[in-house]
């Protein structure tokens, strides 16, 4: 909560006569302010509440004290931690937030609530939003830095208990380089003596590693990485998916840079192919790195520290990202280096014949294109990268992106009753940027260069929308799969003789099931649910998961009815997940 002018006063020691005197008012004027809630956002009232602040000190305790301690760490109290808490007033809260708020507010002794997940995902404010909530005289927030250790920061927080502080919220714990190995002397003593401590923190691994050992049972998580799209579109008021696809899975709110170099950079975290390529650095691949040198055991991810010390850790990950199923296997790291999303283009374009645009991808320079696409996304052939990759190295990439919550596995069904991994990203700007960076490279080549501006156009944007098609699938799949009870499951489904439906959602408790197709585009055809209308395939799927409650097709356009078909707009459709 923010504190008031009474409550100032009050934590001062004086009556509204001393007040007053102290001021150099009349105790009736004085009264005004303190009653007039009308002045509250005055000059004039903010220039009387910095004037008290500056009288004595804080009464914290039963006794005024006489100062405040030399801290060891950056230690934020009083009115600094109020300024914090104001730059944050204005920003929804995000759906975690009511978790961080049961652990503050309840019974967790012998607990520490741990906030984690990558950067631009709402942390910070999480944390300030949660203190503005708590007595000003009681709380404190610190944030770590490099040369901090555990030893500066346990001093700091012994000296804030003694003087009458009992929530801590301590950011970036995990650059504590001892923190994976010392982490239970928050649970196990200063948890115990009844602070209630908040810790957060961009390191997953970091986290994890503690938790192994040192935090085992000793933790409440939150995890804040996947941010879905109906609470992107309320905290942003941005209520489209085409939003959501090129810059979804940051918010581009938290931008309270305290000495973090990263931060500068950021306006948007994937606003253009030179923002993600650094965010992947910065917030993925340095993270691992950072982990594997405080990790004194190093059992786990030590085959990825050659990777990023050689710079070729980003390589690695953005062959996986752009590759058009994901998958984690040695060759689409080893092959030559193609870009799914230009030959895509160049088949859809196929079908503008006898358009002279419709080859227009056949005649460039494809393979300067690629080359200008490898840079700029940091991708190399194998003769060009110096470690030895493994398919052991691809599986702890694997493990990492999972544990970050990057990547979720949404296993896709066939007609032969078989199962298969399905690997969707969550951080879809991620995906985006590199068809985005596709997009750049092809306007520079000189044949392009050359052609009609409206061909240009049309090329470029059926590249864009044919990635924004794909990626829009795996968002509305991953969603509901997420926000899917256990009496659900709902899965792509593919047929034998070709063809598959986008979605089922298969309801095990009733027997029956819902099947889906999933476009991009804003308009309806009868294309979209050619499918849909196969009496073989839907008979195929009911024997499997019982009679079909509904067809459906989910797209950018207005809901209407057509052939037995529900089309519904697919914004109105995430929204509604819960």
């Amino acid at each position: 909560m923010i504190v008031t002018l009474k409550e100032l006063r009050i934590s001062k020691g004086l009556n509204q006569a001393q007040c007053a005197e102290y001021l150099g008012m009349s105790t009736r004027n004085y009264q005004n302010y303190e009653n007039d809630a009308a002045k509250a956002n005055t000059a004039r009232y903010h220039a009387i509440f910095q004037k008290l602040e500056s009288y004595g000190q804080p009464v914290v305790t039963a006794a005024v004290l006489s100062q405040m301690p030399e801290f060891h760490t950056n230690v934020v109290t009083g009115t600094g931690l109020r300024a914090l808490a104001n730059s944050v007033a204005k920003y929804g809260k995000r759906d975690c937030f009511s978790i961080l708020q049961k652990f503050v507010t309840g019974s967790y002794d012998g607990k520490i609530c741990i906030l984690y997940g990558l950067r631009r995902t709402g942390k910070t404010t999480l944390l300030f939003q949660m203190l503005s909530e708590l007595p000003i005289e009681k709380t404190a927030y610190i944030k770590v830095q490099t040369i901090d250790d555990m030893s500066r920061l346990t001093k700091d927080l012994k000296a804030l208990y003694e003087l009458g502080y009992r929530y801590a919220f301590i950011d970036e714990i995990t650059l504590l380089s001892d923190f994976i190995d010392t982490a239970a002397v928050l649970s196990d003593v200063f948890s115990m003596m009844g602070m209630k401590i908040v810790v957060s923190g961009t390191d997953s691994l970091g986290f994890a590693m503690a938790n192994r050992d040192e935090l085992y049972d000793r933790s409440v998580t939150i995890h804040t990485s996947f941010i879905p799209f109906r609470e992107y579109a309320r905290l942003l008021n941005i209520r489209s998916v085409d939003s959501y696809i090129e810059y979804g899975g940051t918010l581009k709110m938290e931008n309270m840079s305290f000495d973090d170099p990263d931060a500068a950079f950021d306006e948007v975290a994937f606003r253009d192919d030179e923002s993600t390529r650094k965010y992947i650095d910065t917030a993925i691949s340095r993270n691992i790195q950072h982990t594997l040198k405080n990790d004194h055991y190093g059992e786990y991810f030590n085959q990825l520290r050659e990777l990023y010390e050689k710079g070729e850790l980003t390589n690695v990950i953005n062959r996986i990202v752009q590759h058009m199923n994901h998958r984690f296997v040695l060759r689409v790291v080893e092959d030559e280096f193609k870009s799914h999303d230009f030959g895509s283009a160049k088949e859809l374009l196929l079908h503008d014949l006898p358009a002279k645009r419709a080859t227009v991808l056949y005649d460039v320079n494809e393979k300067q294109i690629l080359e200008r696409l490898k840079a700029i996304i940091e991708v190399k052939e194998k003769s060009e990268t110096t470690v030895s990759i493994t398919q052991e190295h691809i599986d702890k990439v694997k493990k990492y992106l999972l544990m970050l919550d990057l990547i979720v596995n949404c296993p896709e069904r066939y007609e032969s009753g078989k199962q298969a991994e399905h690997i969707v990203f969550s951080q879809s700007g991620m995906r985006y940027a590199i068809a985005k960076a596709l997009v750049y490279s092809l306007m520079q080549d000189a044949y392009f260069a050359s052609i009609p501006e409206a061909d240009k156009a049309y090329i470029t944007g059926k590249i864009l929308d044919d990635v924004k098609g794909r990626m829009l699938e795996d968002i509305v799949l991953l969603e509901v799969c997420k926000a899917a009870p256990s009496t659900m499951e709902a899965f792509k489904f593919k047929f034998d003789a070709g063809g598959e439906f986008d979605m089922v959602i298969y309801d095990k408790t009733s027997q029956n099931c819902r099947i889906y197709e999933i476009k991009h585009s804003t308009e309806t055809n009868e294309k979209q649910t050619l499918h849909l209308r196969d009496a073989e395939k839907c008979q195929i799927i009911e024997n499997r998961f019982g009679p079909i409650s509904g067809k459906f097709v989910l797209y950018r356009g207005k809901d209407k009815f057509a052939e037995g078909v529900q089309y519904l707009n697919v914004e109105n459709f995430l929204c509604g997940l819960k």
